[in-house]
This record gives structure tokens, C-alpha cells and sequence, in this order.
């Protein structure tokens, strides 16, 4: 079976290739390879799955005739979009790119599924969805009419332009609202890659909201998992949908979102402390103000997921923490751990 992968190049995207070639998948990728961050990071990370046999076209997702070009000549069975301008702070300076990437790529996407057959398209959403919402956890029935950002807004519109084609044409459509993301090979513009890069250095580090932040820290590992078991679990309708009292996590169409994430806050202090812990160095600590866009805790329902499934996160931060640095001083080579 051939999977298509956007953003095979990306953190998430090339764990999951890696994953999907082990199980025995046929793994096509698309990433165009910008330098929003590190080039050589990408290029680092889909040289390892070059030489998996995976193929990469570097195309960008709003360019409908290159896309629909690929669908043509792969003809995938699933597709599993991934590529997105990321970063919620990078929104409030360059509003433009995430409706270029996020609104008019994912349409295009839609469209390949639609005209090719795809039997079952799963997309990245986001934990950034929920805003303003402050009742905890976080559950996908949950209103979600108040994003904080333009990258949230970008994403909740993903969710709604995949239920029209659940609806329209029948494509099962699965939402994967990740909760920050971390691991080996994380993003650069991350909290775990900046803080294990300054604290290394002893350079100091800027700690937001005054260190009060809580954030659902979910290893890649266990983000891979979950799509890997969800991949052959195309979103079914909910025979018990009422349009009289609707649920916004599935449907009378083949639609469904999940929450994927740890199930367990971590505060960004404990999260700092899990750094030094490894690193052997005390961190300087820079406080400053909550940032515009940004939420203070997030937390995620899983149970969703679970039930379906069978798995949800638990990596230990402290573990999943030791995983990373280990990676990035060997990636890296900046100096020894004391």
C-alpha cells in the first residue's frame, strides 16, 4: 500500500516515514524544503529516508497543477498531510504565508484525494485550535470558535474544509490535533531545541508568562504511534450524530478529530529543570510577559483516542528530554555532557 506524506522532511513527517517503511508501506513524499528553519536540518533528516527508497517531490502544496500532478502519477491509497507554516509567532509578522501553505495547500490536497480515489486522508490540526477555552482537559467536543491566532484559525479552517469533502464526496478525513511536539530532530524554533541550545552554551534563556505555562509535552514516538494505528482506521460516520446537538469531534460523514497528547501537564519550569537535569547546567532564566497568540496551559482528552486505538502518550518528559539532548549534542558536537 502507498502512502503519500507531506512534509516528509519535516520532524514529525520523517519520524513517521521512517515508522511507516519498517511496517512495510510504501512511503512517497511531498516538501518543498523552505527555509522557514534549518535547510541542512531537512535536507539531514530526508537524506536518511532517501536511502529508505522513499521519493520526495519538491513542490509547493499551493501549486494545484504540481500536486495534482504527483496524485496523478503516484495514485496513493492514503495520504497523511503534515506540511503546514508552523509557529504561532511567526503568524502575527507573516499572516500571508499561512494562508498560502495552510488554507490553499490543503485544498489542493482535498482535491488530489477527491479526484484520485484516496481512501483515507489524515491532516495535522492543532492544540492551538482550543484559544481561549479554559475548561480542562482539552476535549475535540469542545466549541472551538475563539483561536488566538491566525495559525490556529488556519487550522480549525482545515478541520471545517475536511468535513465538506467528508460530506461531498464521501472521503474519510481524520484531524490530529498534536499538543507540543518534542523529540530528536525537533524544530529549531521549538522550546526544547532553543532552551537546550542557549543552556548548553550559557547563554540565557527567555522563559515566557514568568515560567507560569503548563504545556501538554507529547514525544514524537508516541505521536508516530498513534497515526501508524490510525492509519489503517479510516474515519467511519458516527450513527449517532444528532445535527440536533452536534458533535464537533465526528459526523453523520466519515469525519472524525482526536486530541493526541501526553494527558498530563508539565510546567515549563519542570520542563527547564528536566533540561539542566541532563545538561549538567543551570539555565539563565530571562522572565518575561505572556506573548500575544499564546495560551497558558494546554491539556488534552485522549480518551477519544484510546477507545479507538488502544494507545495513548505517556513518554516521562524527563525521558523524552534525555532522548532529545542526547541527539542534539551528537547531531551537533558542541561539547560534552558533564
Amino acid at each position: 500500500m502507498k502512502i503519500l506524506i507531506t512534509g516528509v522532511a519535516g520532524f514529525i513527517g520523517s519520524h513517521l516515514a521512517k515508522k511507516l517503511i519498517f511496517q512495510g508501506f510504501e512511503v512517497v513524499g511531498i516538501d518543498n524544503l523552505n527555509d522557514y528553519y534549518s535547510v541542512r536540518l531537512k535536507n539531514d533528516r530526508l537524506d536518511i529516508l532517501l536511502k529508505k527508497k522513499v521519493k520526495n517531490y519538491n513542490i509547493d502544496l499551493e501549486n494545484t497543477e504540481d500536486v495534482l500532478s504527483v496524485f496523478s502519477k503516484e495514485k496513493p491509497q492514503i495520504v497523511i498531510n503534515l506540511a503546514a507554516q508552523a509557529g504561532v509567532r511567526y503568524s502575527l509578522e507573516n499572516p500571508h504565508t499561512y494562508i498560502t501553505s495552510n488554507v490553499n495547500g490543503f485544498v489542493n490536497i482535498l482535491e488530489g484525494c477527491r479526484h484520485y480515489n484516496v481512501k483515507n486522508l489524515i491532516y495535522a490540526s492543532s492544540s492551538s485550535v482550543y484559544g481561549a477555552n479554559t475548561a480542562k482537559p482539552f476535549s475535540t467536543s469542545d466549541n472551538i470558535d475563539h483561536p488566538l491566532s491566525l495559525y490556529a484559525a488556519t487550522k480549525k479552517s482545515n478541520e471545517l474544509m475536511a468535513h465538506t469533502y467528508s460530506h461531498l464526496f464521501n472521503l474519510p478525513t481524520t484531524g490530529l490535533r498534536f499538543f507540543t511536539v518534542y523529540g530528536p530532530w525537533g524544530r529549531p524554533d521549538m522550546a526544547l531545541f532553543k532552551f537546550t541550545k542557549a543552556i548548553v552554551n550559557d547563554e540565557p534563556i527567555d522563559v515566557y508568562n514568568h515560567g507560569n505555562m503548563m504545556r501538554d509535552f507529547t514525544y514524537v514516538d508516541d505521536i508516530v504511534e498513534a497515526i501508524s494505528r490510525l492509519v489503517e482506521k479510516p474515519a467511519q460516520p458516527n450513527p449517532e450524530w444528532s445535527g440536533d446537538n452536534p458533535d464537533p469531534s465526528s459526523s453523520y460523514a466519515p469525519y472524525k478529530i482526536y486530541n493526541i497528547g501526553n494527558n498530563s501537564p508539565v510546567r515549563l519550569m519542570e520542563f527547564v529543570e528536566a533540561i539542566e537535569n541532563k545538561v549538567g547546567k543551570t539555565a539563565k532564566k530571562n522572565f518575561m510577559n505572556l506573548q500575544p497568540g499564546d495560551v497558558p496551559e494546554t491539556y488534552a482528552n485522549v480518551e477519544d483516542l484510546f477507545n479507538s486505538i488502544n494507545f495513548k502518550p505517556e513518554t516521562k518528559i524527563q525521558d523524552g528530554v534525555n532522548n532529545f539532548v542526547d541527539w542534539y549534542l551528537d547531531y551537533y558536537k558542541e561539547c560534552d555532557i558533564h
